[in-house]
């Protein structure tokens, strides 16, 4: 299925290309999150004319992006949980409350579905977490879990 791009999608296409996906992804990934467009006649004529625009938005956000990785990258951050005695964590740190420790230490609002841990948080230690902030911006921080002391 044909479509045009209406931002950068990163190992896709950039803004305003004409690229051929599989239709399950077009439909429910790319138009539904308002990425992309059908490839129709009417469709190209519209993206031509407010192609400059998109781009304009793209390096906005793509300067936020940078903002944001100068103030979090390399830093670490703590989370206390309660543990078990050989270190284990009861349940593990989710994305979500990674995004919470970056809005409370730097007033910063970040997607959970952004923030990618090289692997699950289930124990105690140092655990290295990428964030996609743009298509073209990455981050890496540092998330050490201790543990919680019990009331």
């Amino acid at each position: 299925m044909k479509v045009i791009l209406l931002e950068n999608v990163r190992k896709v296409g950039s803004i305003g290309e004409i690229i051929d996906v599989k239709r399950g992804y077009a439909r429910n990934f790319l138009i539904s999150k308002k990425k992309a467009l059908f490839a129709s006649k009417e469709n190209i004529k519209e993206v031509e004319q407010i192609k400059q625009e998109l781009s304009k938005k793209d390096q906005d956000r793509k300067k936020e992006a940078k903002e944001i990785n100068e103030k979090i990258q390399n830093k670490e951050y703590e989370i206390k949980k309660l543990s078990t005695e050989n270190k284990e964590l009861y349940g593990s740190v989710k994305p979500t409350e990674i995004s919470k420790v970056l809005e409370i230490n730097h007033q910063v609002k970040i997607n959970p579905s952004l923030i990618q841990p090289s692997k699950e948080i289930k124990s105690l230690g140092s655990f290295d977490v990428l964030i996609n902030l743009h298509p073209e911006v990455q981050t890496q921080i540092v998330i050490k879990t201790t543990a919680q002391e019990e009331d």
